[in-house]
């Protein structure tokens, strides 16, 4: 069988300490050109050699303006990758440089989600791998540091609170000026992710500050969203109105506009062990699976179209168009981390096929006309975390192949004059003149996981979790205590949280469908359900 022959073959030691090397040499590329070409400002060019910041002369410009705040945001972002690979002269410099260099006092207006994701959450994860008295990277101090990233964490975050002003619905404005506060020609709608995933970030800022203002405004935020869900299906809508809590975007789906708001759930109980997160989020995935989940029931037996995810209407949960998006191939890693291991396997199977057929995932793909929607690939990394944390759940070598083939295909199609840029056209291959700061943050970080069979993350006993930019965050004790309690109803003696060993009771062997060691050397999915998918992709 083809597919035995190709993917369940052991892996060489030798052929996985290569591709580590070589996932590292696709950071270190990226981080040099950035450096080199593009520091102070916020994002490289990888065709032209030069940096980016932004776009001053067409403010309605947001895919650029969002995200880029005239922050240094590629160096910032990147700084945790720099500890994971053990590299802490780099880190130390980094880390120097953000502290000389990174001002927020700017006149410039930024989503409060990006900010808050690849800003707000590099800055604490580096706080806390400089702080941490293990030191599981090897010696990441910085000589005579005195919090200075807390600080400016706490002053960006400061920066942000306005947008939680002036909404009626406590769910917050998406834009915010840096200086100026919430712009006076705001809109009043915001998607569900945007809104709803800036609780793992502004919990820990909390935490480590002592001072409950900021998990507080993001709490409200998660369940001012949570109470506007369907009495019918339970399941929300991607765009609502901030002042009316009417949803103006009714499609539920698992891809941009609602992704991170499932995956906050859990990673805020993971972190902070309050169970209502952990019941908000049983709560939606049950629905997700009743309303979302089309084809057979089990994986790996069966007859019937392999699992998949679509886009419903929130109120009926009937079909509302038939492609998926690429950011949905983060699901299969949420699914592992709650233990559904065998549904993740599958859904990670369709995903891994649309990238073999073009070499990339395209933004939006049709599966009713098996061709892509929207066709350009910007180095995302939701595959790459999936395929990680699917081989951390199994140690199926499959999922090494399949890291390979991403890496081998990031390679050929992506790589630039200096550094990597984003795919205009996924079939046609043409290049568009842009590195995200994600592909510094989580596609080049979890590539070099993936193959770092070695690393502190695995190995050195501290439990990590990985925030949705892809952000080492250790699962620590001190997060579980807060010093307040008026963010949760008191329920007698703060019965509201769960005790580690609780965590572990609910979360090990009970609900985790583990895949039994003999299958380890198997395919994860059986080779006729593998042909299905690559038949349902256009691939055979």
């Amino acid at each position: 069988d083809e597919y035995e022959r190709r993917y369940s073959r052991a892996f060489p030691p030798q052929l996985r300490a290569r591709l580590r090397d070589a996932a590292r040499g696709m950071f270190v590329f990226g981080y040099d050109s950035y450096m080199e070409h593009a520091f102070p400002r916020d994002e490289l060019d990888p065709l032209h050699c030069r940096g980016r910041g932004p776009d001053r002369g067409d403010p309605s410009n947001l895919n650029i303006n969002d995200v880029l705040g005239n922050y240094s945001l590629t160096l910032i972002d990147a700084l945790d990758t720099l500890a994971v690979m053990g590299n802490s002269s780099e880190f130390q410099k980094a880390v120097k440089l953000v502290i000389d260099t990174v001002s927020f006092d700017k006149d410039s207006t930024v989503q409060v989600f990006e900010a808050t994701i690849r800003v707000l959450g590099s800055l604490l994860s580096a706080h806390i791998i400089i702080t941490d008295s293990k030191q599981p990277f090897g010696d990441m101090t910085i000589k005579d540091y005195d919090n200075e990233l807390l600080h400016l964490a706490h002053d960006l975050a400061v920066r942000l609170l306005p947008a939680f002003e002036n909404t009626k619905t406590g769910i917050p404005y998406p834009r915010v000026n840096l200086k100026k506060g919430v712009p006076p020609d705001s809109h009043n709608e915001t998607c569900t992710a945007g809104a709803g995933s800036l609780l793992v970030e502004f919990g820990i800022l909390s935490r480590l500050l002592g001072d409950s203002t900021f998990e507080w405004v993001a709490r409200r935020a998660v369940k001012a969203l949570w109470s506007l869900r369907s009495n019918n299906t339970g399941l929300l809508g991607n765009v609502v109105n901030i002042q009316t809590g009417h949803w103006v975007g009714k499609q539920s789906g698992l891809g941009a506009g609602s992704d991170s708001f499932y995956e906050y759930l859990l990673k805020s109980y993971i972190l902070f062990g309050e169970k209502e997160d952990l019941e908000m989020f049983n709560d939606a995935y049950r629905n997700i699976q009743s309303h979302l989940r089309r084809g057979r029931e089990a994986c790996n037996e069966g007859e019937g179209d392999p699992p998949l995810y679509v886009n419903v209407n929130m109120y009926t949960g009937q079909l509302i168009n038939t492609w998926i998006d690429s950011l949905q191939a983060f699901f299969p890693g949420l699914q592992v981390l709650i233990g559904d291991v065998e549904d993740a396997i599958c859904l990670h199977a369709f995903y891994y096929a649309i990238w073999k057929r073009y070499g990339a995932l395209p933004e939006r793909y049709n599966w009713q006309l098996q061709a892509p929607d929207v066709p350009f690939y910007p180095l995302r990394p939701e595959l790459v975390e999936s395929t990680y944390l699917l081989y951390q759940a199994t140690k199926n070598p499959f999922y090494l192949h399949v890291g390979m083939d991403i890496l081998q295909s990031l390679e050929k199609y992506t790589k630039a004059k200096c550094g990597y840029a984003t795919l205009h056209h996924v079939v046609e291959k043409t290049k568009e003149d842009r590195m995200e700061s994600f592909f510094l943050s989580e596609t080049c970080k979890y590539l070099y996981l993936l193959f770092d069979e070695e690393n502190p993350v695995h190995k050195s006993g501290n439990k990590f979790m990985f925030t949705t930019e892809g952000h080492v965050v250790s699962v620590d004790e001190r997060f579980r205590t807060s010093l307040w309690d008026d963010i949760l109803p008191a329920e007698g003696d703060s019965s509201h949280k769960t005790k580690p060993s609780e965590l572990k009771a609910a979360n090990f062997s009970s609900n985790c469908n583990r895949v039994p060691d003999e299958r380890r050397y198997l395919l994860p999915l059986k080779s006729n359900y593998m042909r299905q998918i690559d038949q349902m992709v256009g691939l055979i």
